[in-house]
């Protein structure tokens, strides 16, 4: 049984929690979001806490159990303040353009990178090198940050690439010459 899962999770007045089924719809000042969960797992509100139950013995619904309490508490928190990270774009000539809803990445390759931003995330570009993910959603937030960075990841040499604002990379010493 997982501790973190019998923690309840207390929401603020301006967070509307609600229950239908297996489903669970999160509404606040930064959005709306919506997850299904497993029916081994029990969701329940209670005036302004929601409380996760284990409904089965097996054990991946103990798996599951503190994991549910961990993304409705996410839910909450990011409609009620929001999730954000920042990237970093280092090298000669490396820069990103915001064209709509559509980033555009000059990194080093023949070629732009076009990366399509999803909807409920927004970007912003500062000086062309600085890139800055937000949305309620913490999930997409970090999976947005994480693709953006696999088209050029840091390379340990000179440090060229994207990475994110306050991620230790490891630098190398480059080849000796004779």
């Amino acid at each position: 049984m997982s501790r973190i899962g019998k923690q309840p999770v207390n929401f603020p007045a301006n967070v509307k929690v609600a229950v239908s089924g297996q489903t669970v719809s999160v509404e606040g000042p930064k959005g709306k979001l919506t997850h299904k969960f497993p029916s081994q797992i029990g969701v329940t509100v209670d005036k302004s806490v929601v409380q996760v139950a284990d409904l089965s013995e097996k054990k991946e619904a103990g798996a599951l159990f503190g994991t549910t309490r961990a993304i409705i508490r996410n839910m909450v928190e990011g409609v009620e303040k929001g999730y954000s990270k920042t990237l970093l774009i280092e090298g000669v000539g490396f820069k990103a353009i915001l064209k709509g809803n559509v980033l555009d990445l000059a990194l080093g390759y023949s070629h732009p990178i076009r990366y399509t931003v999803p909807a409920g995330v927004t970007v912003v570009v500062t000086d062309g090198t600085k890139l800055v993910i937000s949305g309620p959603d913490r999930h997409m937030v970090g999976q947005v940050a994480a693709s953006i960075k696999l088209y050029k990841p840091v390379e340990p040499y000179k440090g060229k690439g994207v990475r994110v604002e306050g991620e230790f990379v490891r630098r190398k010493e480059g080849k000796k010459t004779a």
